[in-house]
């Protein structure tokens, strides 16, 4: 016991133990650990989430943490999930219903979380370089996996997926592949042409395995309109045609190369026409029905909605007799985040969700990697969540949490002078 109670380790440890940036550092490094196993697992995901709150405790600076709960960038979320909370009084589904609905909303506090966590923190740029990463081993493992489907984790998985989904998927390529726009202009107006090369090959792979592999409709109509936002905010008209053109002929040859492209695209007509002629069940169609529903469910409770989980009941109703194909489909989900939160919360809810989006993208304001990562997710979630609830599903909500959340605290940090980096915030 004495030769113990000599050893330097246990001393090392007590006093790591009651040092705040052993406890910083922690943080860091399970956050980092959060963004790279986002593409591989949820349930990993939401231990480290929990794990991540865990280790801010120790040394969390209450006073500090209020000061950003009062801020619009955090106060959105948080109001968000309490307005799902609070909407189980009146909704007359099970309560067991009630708050399952409630669960999807509850990531949303984690926001606030990395926004004070990451306002002090130096390494931000290390956990989307780990998420980065880790979406590059996915490509090649998704092109293994292309060529030799038993290698998929996942049961009767689609072609090129390993774990979870096509639309997961296409979510993390096409935000990584747009992200990496930025540091590549600035590489190439600074000559640094080999680091711009390795990039433009990695947003290479990213893209081809779009076309060739797994192909996501949401993806397809996202990747132009964020491609858009990076030339009208950071390049000239000139630049910005160029691109255009390029980008036009490179669409044309992928179209004309790759027969998973022309299959993805043709569903566009095809189900919609097979829907209008005699109400089958295709994707298109059922989105059409639920949004037709979603928006009569919206009509009969304008104010606060229905209540939270009553979607899925609300379709039993609608269904209840019905011998059409495509109305008979009962979903908790309309597969659009609008709709998804006007059902359940009325009115109060679609501006609680408008609020949200327009305080994160105005923080996002100015030229910067960090800002241009920000202000990439959130336009990327709001125009996804057209076609699915984004905010609410746990991979693509996961994504805006962290991606808000880590960029939100750099740039907050990068506007606060160092020496009150550890005082009071930006006004």
């Amino acid at each position: 016991m004495s030769a113990l109670a000599g050893h330097p380790g246990p001393a090392l440890l007590a006093r790591r133990w009651r040092d705040p940036a052993a406890w910083r550092t922690t943080v860091d490094v399970v956050a980092i650990l959060l963004a790279a196993s986002l593409p591989w697992s949820t349930s990993l995901v939401s231990i480290l989430g929990v794990v991540m709150l865990i280790t801010m405790v120790p040394f969390l600076d209450v006073e500090r943490l209020l000061q950003v709960l009062k801020r619009p960038i955090a106060l959105a979320p948080i109001a968000l999930f309490l307005l799902a909370l609070v909407g189980t009084l009146w909704s007359d589904v099970a309560w067991g219903a009630r708050f399952y609905a409630v669960g999807p909303a509850a990531k949303l506090l984690v926001l606030p979380a990395l926004l004070y966590h990451f306002q002090r923190s130096e390494r931000g740029l290390w956990v989307f370089t780990a998420f980065l990463a880790s979406c590059v081993l996915m490509v090649v493992v998704s092109t293994a996996v292309a060529f030799n489907p038993a290698l998929a984790l996942k049961a009767n998985a689609d072609r090129g997926i390993f774990v979870k989904n096509y639309i997961d998927q296409g979510q993390e390529f096409s935000l990584c592949a747009v992200a990496l726009a930025y540091p590549i202009a600035q590489l190439l107006r600074a000559r640094r042409f080999l680091p711009a090369g390795l990039l433009t090959a990695i947003m290479i792979a990213f893209l081809a395995n779009m076309i060739f592999i797994v192909v996501s409709r949401t993806a397809l109509v996202t990747i132009p309109i964020l491609l858009a936002v990076f030339g009208l905010i950071h390049l000239k008209r000139r630049a910005n045609l160029l691109i255009a053109a390029v980008a036009l002929a490179l669409g044309l040859a992928a179209w004309t190369v790759s027969p998973q492209l022309q299959g993805k695209v043709a569903t566009f007509t095809s189900q919609y026409q097979d829907y209008r002629n005699d109400r089958a069940v295709t994707s298109i169609g059922e989105r059409l029905e639920f949004w037709r529903k979603s928006l009569r469910f919206l009509a009969d409770a304008p104010l606060i909605g229905h209540g939270s989980g009553s979607t899925r009941h609300l379709f039993e109703l609608a269904a209840s007799g019905s011998r059409d194909l495509s109305s008979s489909q009962v979903v908790s989900n309309p597969h659009n985040q609008t709709l998804y939160v006007a059902v359940q919360w009325g009115a109060l809810g679609i501006v609680i969700l408008y609020a949200m989006w327009a305080v994160h993208l105005l923080l996002f304001r100015g030229d910067g990697l960090v800002p241009w990562i920000g202000l990439l997710v959130v336009v990327q979630n709001i125009f996804t969540s057209l076609f699915n609830s984004h905010i609410f599903d746990f991979h693509e909500g996961w994504m805006y949490v962290i991606g808000v959340g880590v960029a939100g605290g750099m740039v907050w940090r990068s506007r606060t002078p160092p020496d009150a980096r550890q005082g009071t915030l930006e006004p």
